[in-house]
């Protein structure tokens, strides 16, 4: 009988500590961060004031897998106001955490604040970078890598790359970022680039100067590398390549994606793509190049890949670019959502039937252009957005939007007859749960690039085209995702319906569209905006609300009781606090 008993209380204490393990939170990592400036030389011998994070730039690479708790802790020591966003982070619940003004106070100059969010349900290559005024021009940016959880299966593990490498590439300026701000006010432009960075090294446009340098890469032969890249940059589109090496093509924001194989990557900016690099050329010395596309006077920056063991110099036949803008369209129509692979959950990507849902809604964003004053403005239907002293957010949460904004300023679709640009905090609203489809009109002759917090999309569109992907490659896809001149509603007989990827940035040619197309299933206020950040600066950018009828935790988590407080709400009682899910 006393053996019964024992065998009893065993099993209940291991259903016990099961119980426990399942209601156990997710692991945390903590990163505590030190905001300060400092003094670097990056492009033309030019000593320039630079955003570091504990005297890094770039700043600290979060490395981290889906579901994990991320606690930053910021302490600002600058001299203005400052935020992070987490570009591509979908903060499930929680824009609190988003780190734009339009949904956060600015920590200010020395003090700090905690920044809690999870990567949930989400794997794949991501940055964060500044958000207050043309701070993004300065640095402090750093890459976020997110793994899959243990047993989840990746589609490129057998086996697995032997490294991982974080490749940040993006333009460069040397004028200080305050001085850039000033000229956008004062109605000026900030000109072009002085050169690109490859992870916040000046590089050089001479190739045998670069082959001078230590390798910012090592290869052991054989092996097989993968290569997270973003373009971090603020205004210029990069081609990225290395020398005489094929790229595998295996994720792109956040996505698995058909393994197609490339001699060369456009990446517009605010976009991230992993490659997979084999090392199966001749031992030696090979050139990784970051080049602009689609601007006179390209720049380039040149960094070495070096076979272990090798003293073999590179070739000086460093790979040009290619040329055009059809070339880069083409690419893009090629991408492909991996339907088959496992997302961050141990069900298929292809498993979301985007193309078989009807749509709600279509909200058609026409970039428009305007002079205010002498002043340079840039925004969405003619309405230029401006940030309010009161963050959109806690407006809406404490419910003192009076005088701070006013909801769906913006229509749906572009004035018939253009008019004087509006200036005004600018929020739209969405209902919660709905289908909507999305339309980019870019009529400017400069690319933009498109960018949405909070959400993944679908960009869609089809048109078969034949298209070389590599020296030996080539095949026809059906996978456009935008088109030149206007949008009409019969293109949407062109759309891509099947595998088009879910992303969460998207580039719009000069004169040009991109559709697409997302469930508006996350409550919160959340930002579209252009990364070309001279164009975000001056009002390229639109909030958009979306709230929960239940105001259920379910849905939406209430203000953390960390959150700054700034502007109206300062000193406000807190509202009735959401209700736990039933």
């Amino acid at each position: 009988m006393a053996t019964t008993v024992r065998v009893a209380a065993a099993g209940v204490l291991l259903l016990l500590v099961l119980a426990a393990l399942a209601r156990a939170e997710d692991p945390y990592l903590f990163f505590e961060w030190k905001v300060t400036y400092g003094t670097k030389t990056l492009l033309g011998g030019v000593p320039q004031k630079v955003i570091l994070i504990n005297g890094e730039f770039p700043g600290p690479r979060i490395n981290c897998s889906s579901n994990n708790n991320i606690v930053v802790n910021v302490f600002n020591q600058l001299d203005q106001p400052l935020l992070f966003t987490w570009n591509g982070m979908q903060h499930r619940k929680n824009s609190w955490m988003d780190g734009m003004p339009g949904t956060q106070c600015p920590i200010a100059p020395n003090t700090n604040f905690t920044y809690k969010w999870q990567p949930k349900d989400q794997i794949g290559t991501f940055f964060y970078f500044p958000s207050m005024g043309m701070q993004r021009a300065a640095g402090g940016y750093g890459a976020i890598s997110v793994v899959s959880r243990l047993l989840i299966p990746v589609p490129f593990d057998q086996p697995p790359p032997e490294s991982d490498h974080t490749v940040l590439i993006g333009d460069w300026y040397t004028k200080d970022h305050e001085v850039m701000a000033r000229l956008l006010d004062a109605g000026r432009t900030i000109g072009r680039p002085a050169g690109v960075l490859i992870n916040g090294k000046g590089g050089t446009q001479d190739a045998a100067a670069a082959a001078a340098e230590p390798p910012m890469f090592t290869f052991e032969a054989g092996k097989t590398y993968r290569f997270r890249v973003c373009n971090t940059g603020i205004k210029a589109s990069l081609n990225f390549r290395i020398q005489g090496h094929d790229l595998r093509l295996v994720e792109m924001d956040g996505s698995h994606t058909v393994q197609d194989t490339y001699d060369s990557l456009d990446v517009h900016v605010g976009h991230c793509f992993s490659v997979l690099v084999d090392a199966d050329q001749p031992p030696g010395d090979y050139y990784l190049v970051a080049s602009t596309r689609f601007i006179h006077d390209a720049r380039s920056a040149s960094a070495i890949v070096r076979y272990a063991g090798s003293s073999t110099p590179p070739s000086p036949n460093v790979p040009e670019p290619p040329a055009g803008w059809a070339w880069s369209l083409n690419q893009w129509r090629s991408f492909r959502w991996n339907l088959t692979a496992s997302a961050a959950r141990p069900n298929p990507q292809g498993s979301y039937h985007y193309g078989g849902i009807n749509i709600t809604r279509t909200i058609k964003l026409m970039v428009s252009r305007g002079h205010i004053e002498g002043k340079l403005r840039y925004g969405f239907n003619g309405v230029s957005h401006k940030d309010a002293d009161t963050p959109l957010k806690l407006a809406e949460y404490f419910n003192v939007t009076d005088g701070v904004f006013t909801y769906n300023q913006m229509g749906d679709v572009p004035p018939a007859v253009n008019g004087p640009l509006r200036v005004i905090p600018n929020v739209i609203t969405a209902e919660f749960r709905t289908f909507i489809e999305i339309i980019f009109e870019n009529p400017e002759k400069s690319m933009d690039s498109l960018h949405l917090d909070g959400y993944s999309f679908f960009a869609v569109g089809s048109k078969k085209t034949e298209f070389q992907v590599s020296s030996s490659i080539v095949f026809t896809a059906t996978a456009s995702r935008m088109g030149p001149g206007k949008w009409s509603p019969e293109q949407r007989k062109t759309y891509n319906l099947l595998d088009a990827v879910s992303r969460h940035t998207i580039q719009v040619y000069p004169r040009s569209w991109s559709a697409i197309m997302l469930t508006f299933d996350n409550a919160g206020m959340w930002n579209i905006r252009s990364n070309i950040w001279d164009r975000y600066y001056l009002g390229e950018q639109v909030y958009m609300s979306i709230i929960s009828p239940a105001r259920s935790l379910r849905d939406e988590y209430n203000m953390p009781d960390i959150a700054l407080r700034c502007g109206k709400v300062v000193g406000l009682p807190l509202p009735p606090s959401y209700a736990p899910a039933r």
